[in-house]
């Protein structure tokens, strides 16, 4: 896609969103089956993803690690960001990697030490480019990213998640 093609896509939803603006609040869902074991099957698109346990927790390693699930996320956004913040300023990309990776101490997750944070302690995500942009253009092109890629800004910044449940019970 070019730059203009891409613009002429957006200017209407950009305009419609000038005008209406509380049609531009979105909500996105997902929804896990609880499956047999220590799973949970969730549906990405049209395919159907059985994560259950890494490894380093008792899993064995044929299911998705839920861990590796956020890291794709987020290098699917921030590589789909990044194609569009570069078209729209004019940066050809002739190809190129995105790979995201971060460090998790297992022992707080499996209740070993309390002093051990759960979850990422740290997450690196480095974009390995094919282009002739300059170093100035590859630094607005990577602060842009930043700026506009919604899994990166959620993991920066994260937002108030509150959980609920409701329960079934037999009566019987």
């Amino acid at each position: 896609m070019k730059a203009e093609e891409l613009r002429t896509v957006q200017a209407p939803i950009k305009a419609h969103y000038r005008e209406r603006p509380d049609a531009a609040l979105v909500t996105l869902k997902a929804e896990g089956q609880i499956g047999t074991g220590i799973t949970c099957t969730v549906a990405i698109g049209t395919a159907l993803i059985e994560a259950g346990l890494h490894p380093a927790t008792g899993g064995n390693g044929l299911m998705a690690c839920s861990g590796n699930m956020l890291l794709e996320a987020l290098a699917a956004c921030a590589g789909v960001t990044l194609s569009a913040v570069a078209t729209a300023i004019g940066i050809e990309i002739r190809e190129g990697t995105v790979q995201a990776e971060g460090d998790l101490d297992f022992p707080g997750t499996l209740g070993v030490s309390k002093d051990t944070p759960v979850g990422f302690q740290h997450i690196r995500l480095c974009f390995d480019l094919s282009t002739e942009a300059t170093e100035e253009q590859l630094a607005t092109l990577l602060r842009l990213t930043e700026r506009y890629c919604v899994v990166f800004q959620t993991l920066q910044q994260p937002p108030e998640i509150r959980t609920s449940y409701r329960a079934t019970r037999n009566t019987t």
